[in-house]
């Protein structure tokens, strides 16, 4: 057995940094200052785990996400995946980054815009099996079937374009297409916000059942804390660019160590007893 296959850390991020230009107004443009989007990131992954990443809006979490899957490029930093093979996700060239791509995938928030229009959910599923060259003709056919049928979509429907489908349907949609190519590593990024509350519910038992089908790994972005406490193992919490608490769920939730958290948590509305229906 190698050692990568010996490791149980999967992703091993360590001071990442991306950081954004603030440039005078007029003519001639000049840089007055920074935004630190993500500043001196450090975590690490282990394999088969759901790390949640937890903060307010304009935290920096989705900005965490893409600069890891190098959507963005980092100002700084490293980010070590042990998939196949040991990789700095952080400074790969494109070419480089062609052939980890599936090994990395993304579930979007918004199952309305992530979705091509224009392409039936078969072509849409089939897309990253086509760029990737892993599948063609009837095999093509096969894998879009069996993963439609995983996440439950109907594989008689897979002729049809996503207008057709609700939003619960499309994430599902979406979630075959992340999953298609077999990664080991999946970014969440918010991905049941856009769906009502009992739909998050299924969508969330879906996650967690593929993960452990699949031996999936999970870097789940959320503002909802309840989802998060339901399906992370650890939680790390940040607030303007930073990682203020890490740590096991449970401890974060209960006895949480930073004054951000606590007051993240405080802003957490419990529900009434007297409006619960039994």
């Amino acid at each position: 057995m190698s050692m990568i296959e010996q490791s149980a850390t999967l992703l091993s991020v360590r001071k990442l940094c991306k950081h954004f230009p603030v440039l005078s107004k007029g003519f001639f443009q000049r840089q007055v200052g920074v935004v630190k989007a993500c500043n001196d990131i450090s975590f690490e992954l282990a394999r088969g785990e759901t790390l949640g990443i937890v903060g307010e809006s304009g935290s920096g979490k989705s900005t965490l996400a893409r600069t890891i899957l190098r959507v963005s490029d980092p100002t700084s930093g490293s980010a070590l995946f042990y998939g196949q093979e040991p990789v700095d996700l952080a400074t790969l060239s494109s070419r480089e980054l062609k052939r980890v791509r599936p090994q990395l995938q993304m579930i979007f928030q918004d199952p309305f815009s992530s979705l091509n229009p224009r392409m039936t959910v078969e072509q849409i599923v089939a897309e990253p099996l086509v760029i990737h060259r892993r599948a063609r003709g009837g095999e093509l056919e096969d894998r879009v079937v069996h993963m439609l049928r995983r996440v439950g979509i109907r594989p008689e429907y897979r002729g049809r374009y996503p207008n057709a489908f609700s939003g619960g349907q499309r994430q599902r949609i979406g979630i075959a297409r992340a999953l298609v190519l077999e990664p080991i590593l999946v970014v969440a990024d918010e991905a049941v916000s856009a769906l009502d509350v009992s739909v998050q519910a299924q969508v969330v038992n879906l996650l967690k059942d593929l993960q452990e089908e699949f031996g999936l790994t999970y870097l789940f972005i959320a503002h909802d804390l309840s989802v998060v406490r339901h399906v992370a193992q650890r939680v790390a919490v940040m607030t303007r660019g930073e990682i203020v608490e890490l740590g096991e769920t449970r401890q974060v939730f209960d006895e949480p160590q930073h004054e951000y958290t606590r007051r993240l948590l405080a802003s957490v509305l419990e529900p009434d007893p007297d409006h619960l229906k039994i």
